[in-house]
């Protein structure tokens, strides 16, 4: 099956496979912590496990990170 994942193609030899799936075999850092999207919609947390891929699906793996804001050197 023919997949793009952060905008890289990515062949694999699954016919039927998961998020879940798919994040582990791409090693994905901190899988608890990942968020995907697939094919430009987020897919529930609960629901990686259910929800399999197609040939050609767009799949992105974000992180979304917290923080601050500076001024002039003086962090708030």
């Amino acid at each position: 099956m023919k997949l793009v994942v952060n905008g890289k193609t990515q062949n694999t030899e699954e016919n039927s496979l998961s998020v879940m799936e798919l994040i582990k075999m791409n090693n994905v850092k901190m899988p608890d912590m990942v968020t995907v999207r697939l094919n430009k919609k987020f897919v529930d947390k609960s629901k990686y496990s259910e929800t399999y891929l197609s040939e050609n699906d767009k799949i992105d793996f974000l992180y979304f990170m917290g923080g601050g804001s500076r001024k002039k050197g003086i962090a708030v």
